[in-house]
């Protein structure tokens, strides 16, 4: 099933090829200090600003690559999602405080999903939280933080998302 979105379509090429990019969505964090990143509690805001950077650094790092694969739809993705996963619909995001679909559909798509991850993982600052809680918060950022469309994809597979977290996490649902 194909489904376009501005000048973008979903198609089975796409599915396979976010399926791998969305993996290199944190790369970027490699070159944050441990100090930073391993800070158990709430970051400061020259930490936070400092770690707002991991978009920035796995961008440029994935560009490096591209420019010897140029061909890579992948690492092509990838740079787009590493440097645009942490942008808001409503223009507050970072870096660049991109809007609507000036943010790469794949960075939108990997937004939602990686804040439901974190939303569901124990964090050092703050207990898991389940599958509701977790999206009632999504629902509530619809059209500020996430793509209005990216948000009704996420209602009609909340099964999936489910699913793939107890898989991965190794819960029981």
């Amino acid at each position: 099933k194909e489904m376009s979105h501005t000048n973008h379509k979903i198609d089975k090429n796409f599915i396979q090829v976010i399926s791998k990019a969305a993996a290199l969505h944190d790369i970027g964090k490699v070159a944050i200090p441990d100090n930073i990143l391993l800070k158990p509690g709430k970051l400061s805001i020259e930490e936070f600003n400092e770690m707002k950077n991991h978009s920035i650094f796995g961008s440029e790092t994935l560009q490096v690559v591209l420019e010897s694969y140029p061909e890579n739809m992948m690492i092509r993705m990838g740079a787009d999602i590493a440097r645009s996963h942490h942008e808001r619909w409503d223009g507050t995001g970072y870096p660049h405080q991109l809007a609507k679909e000036e943010i790469p559909l794949s960075a939108r798509i990997v937004a939602l999903a990686d804040v439901y991850d974190a939303l569901r993982q124990k964090r050092c600052y703050k207990e898991a939280f389940d599958h509701e809680k977790s999206a009632a918060i999504i629902q509530s950022g619809k059209g500020k933080h996430f793509d209005p469309a990216v948000v009704d994809a996420f209602n009609r597979i909340e099964s999936q998302f489910i699913s793939t977290f107890n898989k991965w996490s190794n819960q029981e649902a």
